[in-house]
């Protein structure tokens, strides 16, 4: 193919701008530094396994409709793991956010990548709530009357009507689930094409780096320097004078 007809070639564009997002051998390394073998890296990876656990669970109950887990063994099954994925998911996320935050994720023009995962927690609320809404029993019935007036009040209610079982479902499985999951999706991304932030060493810099040096303040116009100390000088015809030894 000629560089043109190249140039012309969506598929060719798309191709060079995934290699200028992510670097190559980048997408799915087989390799790490060594200091990805601490804990507090393992919570991304078990959000993301989680995350994975809770859409296949969710999956297989829209199978049989919204009800019929309520009278199926498996359903209950199903639903019940779904319900656990669900708290897992949130259990490693929390921990996964309060570890980058305290670990200043954001550095090395990471700051997107901290933003999508901000964004990601918040779109996952909206969707576990909505998920609650979607139970049809009496425990999402009084969610929903609880949550109706605090709606109201922010303006809110006449769009977002949590009385209404339909919408409640149709958002849960289809609007916000998509959202989390593009967020996601470019949360990796960006986690792929920066890397895995580095820690932070009990100086507050990282490791190998030095802090950066401060600029002296300019010395005054007109100032002399003060002369130097002049050592007197050193006599070597002098004899050192030593103790006589008692007989």
């Amino acid at each position: 193919m000629t560089a043109t007809a190249e140039r012309g070639s969506w598929t060719a564009s798309l191709r060079h701008r995934l290699a200028r997002t992510v670097p190559p051998g980048q997408v799915l390394p087989d390799r790490q530094p060594a200091y990805v073998a601490s804990w507090i890296y393992v919570f991304g990876v078990l959000s993301l396994a989680s995350l994975l656990l809770v859409l296949a669970s969710g999956i297989v109950l829209t199978v049989g409709g919204p009800t019929w887990w309520h009278t199926n063994a498996f359903g209950h099954f199903v639903n019940s793991t779904h319900l656990w994925s669900v708290e897992l998911f949130f259990a490693t996320m929390v921990i996964h956010l309060w570890g980058k935050f305290f670990m200043a994720a954001w550095r090395g023009k990471r700051g997107l990548t901290w933003v999508t995962g901000g964004l990601a927690f918040f779109g996952s609320l909206g969707t576990a709530f909505t998920g609650y809404l979607s139970q049809t029993n009496f425990d999402s019935q009084w969610i929903s009357t609880q949550a109706k007036d605090g709606l109201n009040a922010a303006g809110i209610g006449a769009y977002f009507n949590v009385l209404n079982g339909g919408q409640m479902l149709m958002w849960h499985i289809t609007l916000l689930p998509l959202l989390v999951g593009v967020i996601v999706l470019l949360h990796v991304v960006l986690v792929r094409r920066h890397g895995v932030v580095p820690p932070i060493d009990e100086t507050g810099w990282l490791p190998g780096t030095q802090p950066p040096e401060r600029e002296q303040p300019p010395e005054p116009a007109g100032r002399a320097e003060p002369p130097a100390p002049v050592e007197p000088p050193v006599r070597t015809d002098e004899r050192v004078p030593t103790a006589r030894s008692r007989s």
